[in-house]
């Protein structure tokens, strides 16, 4: 009886802890619970550097370290150019060099002649193209566009269409009058229809205009057209309308294009001559709808529409080509004659004066 005695008032004593113990927690239920605290940010670390020991005392920002300069090497291509006489010269180009440097280099290591004419050329046998590269171009830019299996090849040769219009400025800006009239022009005469031209505020685009047979998309059908130079493109006259400017149509604009030379395009697209010429972005190397088909009826009028064009895409910087030739040419000139000079006075042993040219 008293061990039944003392198990009960253990069970009493139990029941009695758990309901205080019940009773205190619902208690603590009841009174206002704190509010709970924000997550951490996610977001990017501060900027601001780490305070020290001392709270108080922390770092600017301007004193600390530059992030260290990230080194980029300049894109460098092994270029095969090939020479009139089958043979060919392979040199190291680097994006920064621009075309005449690339001359002087193939002049210096072929030992020809300095003169205005010399050009590298881009040749596209697929699409039948030819263009010359213009002196202030980087060459590596356009090459780096050619297809890992293109047939593509780069002439060094001369091109006397390439800076005709400042030998010859009458032919391209008073094409409209009689031709004989046009080649006995004096030399001063040139030269003041250069500085008319090319040394004002703006460079004067030739008032070009006459019919062209444009080649109609996917087809090899041609179709004859009035078309106009203006300094921003080419503009055409819809059919039924008059030639006034608020008929005119933008055929091409000249930001995003090249014009080529079409090679044998009465066989490969039926054109009426072979006498064509093509504008289209330099990153298309194969067969496009984005490409601009022209065709006209004889070389003049051809050669006169691309000089056009040069002239409209790019402005003063086709005579500060030509007079940068021309200041290579003299100096190449000049280093001629004192090799041959000093050539002869080594054979004949009297003394010679050869004058250093610099520019």
């Amino acid at each position: 009886d008293n061990d039944l005695d003392a198990l009960m008032a253990d069970l009493v004593a139990d029941l009695n802890a758990t309901e205080e113990k019940l009773a205190a927690e619902i208690e603590s239920l009841k009174e206002p619970q704190p509010e709970p605290l924000p997550p951490p940010s996610v977001g990017p670390p501060s900027s601001s550097p780490p305070l020290s020991s001392d709270s108080s005392t922390t770092f600017p920002s301007s004193t600390l370290p530059p992030p260290p300069p990230q080194s980029s090497k300049p894109t460098m291509l092994v270029v095969k150019v090939c020479m009139n006489d089958g043979s060919s010269k392979t040199l190291m180009v680097d994006e920064r060099q621009n075309v005449r440097e690339v001359l002087d280099n193939l002049c210096e290591k072929t030992h020809c002649d300095y003169n205005v004419d010399w050009s590298l050329c881009e040749t596209n046998p697929e699409l039948q193209l030819e263009r010359t590269f213009e002196d202030h171009e980087h060459l590596v830019e356009p090459l780096l566009a050619w297809t890992r299996d293109s047939e593509n090849q780069i002439l060094f040769q001369e091109s006397s269409d390439k800076y005709e219009v400042f030998k010859n400025p009458q032919k391209f800006y008073l094409w409209k009058k009689d031709k004989k009239v046009l080649k006995d022009m004096k030399d001063k005469d040139k030269e003041i229809l250069i500085k008319e031209n090319f040394c004002g505020t703006s460079i004067m685009v030739p008032d070009l205009e006459g019919v062209l047979h444009l080649k109609e998309d996917g087809k090899k059908s041609w179709k004859p057209r009035l078309f106009q130079l203006r300094a921003s493109g080419i503009y055409y006259v819809p059919k039924g309308k008059t030639k006034s400017s608020r008929d005119l149509v933008c055929f091409v604009q000249f930001d995003n294009v090249n014009v080529y030379y079409g090679k044998d395009f009465r066989a490969k697209h039926k054109a009426p001559s072979d006498f064509c010429f093509v504008l289209k972005h330099p990153q298309i190397q194969k067969d496009s709808q984005y490409i601009k088909y022209l065709c006209c009826d004889d070389a003049w009028t051809m050669n006169l529409w691309v000089t056009g064009i040069r002239i409209a895409k790019y402005g003063s910087n086709l005579y500060e080509n030509f007079k940068t030739a021309e200041k290579k040419a003299a100096v190449g000139s000049a280093w001629a004659s004192c090799s041959v000079t000093s050539g002869q006075s080594k054979r004949t042993r009297t003394p010679a004066k050869c004058a250093r040219v610099t520019f």
